[in-house]
């Protein structure tokens, strides 16, 4: 029986992240991943308060689960000393494709986050946008991160939100309307969010998850994603900002590890 690590990396490889929902195609035209990032920092316009992307010079980055490497391009135009991992090949591919048309270059390794082939200390900074609840077993994930980050080092996740408007969707659409009123959020999102097998947390395991970092803050936000009605039909951005966060679909980690 194919394991599920193996599952979600074939999913990964044959829908990249953000290629599957942005037409964009997957030969990596420097037009394509333009739209790719306008869509991601427009639709997403929080992530320019919450990762600071300006601030990372000479900061030795690690980013796991690099994607097409749009966050990543950030980094190193911030003049970030780059690393990256993924466990999709054609992600990597696509990832150095964006970087090469940047004139920029990252350290880029096909990896597993659960086993990160990194010495012990190695990060000023780890970072992971909605890829570790992919993993198959992410506690083990979370301790290699506390493992491979320096003294001092910081982290900064974002995981999805096990009570949010998005998992209220997907329980209505799964659940409820197909006539499984008692089917559990958990088996709900592993089977139909994203690559199989997909978590989700609330606030307090979460707490507990990362409980060996100091100064963790852990923030929900309202997403576009909880504001959708449509595949690809959203309320006005205005309407996000009348909701209570602690409904939103991201969960937004940080912390550090003890100097």
């Amino acid at each position: 029986m194919e394991s599920l690590k193996n599952k979600v990396m074939d999913f990964w490889n044959e829908t990249p992240c953000s290629l599957r929902n942005k037409g964009a195609n997957s030969e990596g035209s420097k037009e394509s991943f333009q739209l790719i990032a306008e869509d991601r920092y427009q639709g997403d316009s929080f992530m320019k308060d919450v990762v600071p992307f300006h601030a990372m010079k000479g900061l030795k980055t690690l980013e796991v689960g690099c994607g097409l490497g749009t966050d990543l391009v950030q980094f190193a135009k911030a003049e970030a000393n780059t690393y990256a991992l993924d466990l999709s090949k054609n992600s990597l591919y696509l990832a150095k494709q964006n970087l090469a048309n940047h004139n920029l270059s990252s350290k880029l390794i096909h990896a597993d986050a659960e086993n990160i082939p990194y010495e012990d200390a190695s990060f000023d900074l780890i970072y992971s946008w909605g890829c570790l609840h992919h993993t198959e077993t992410p506690e083990k994930a979370f301790k290699e991160l506390y493992r491979i980050l320096k003294p001092g080092g910081k982290i900064l996740i974002m995981l999805y939100h096990k009570y949010s408007l998005v998992t209220l969707q997907a329980y209505l659409l799964y659940g409820l309307f197909k006539g499984k009123p008692f089917c559990s959020l958990d088996e709900i999102l592993a089977n139909h969010i994203e690559s199989p097998g997909t978590k989700a947390y609330s606030m307090n395991q979460i707490k507990k998850l990362f409980a060996a970092f100091t100064a963790l803050e852990v923030k929900p936000i309202i997403t576009r994603y909880d504001l959708r009605y449509g595949r690809f039909s959203y309320l006005p951005s205005w309407v996000g900002k009348c909701l209570p966060p602690r409904w939103g679909w991201n969960l937004i980690i940080s912390g550090e590890k003890l100097k």
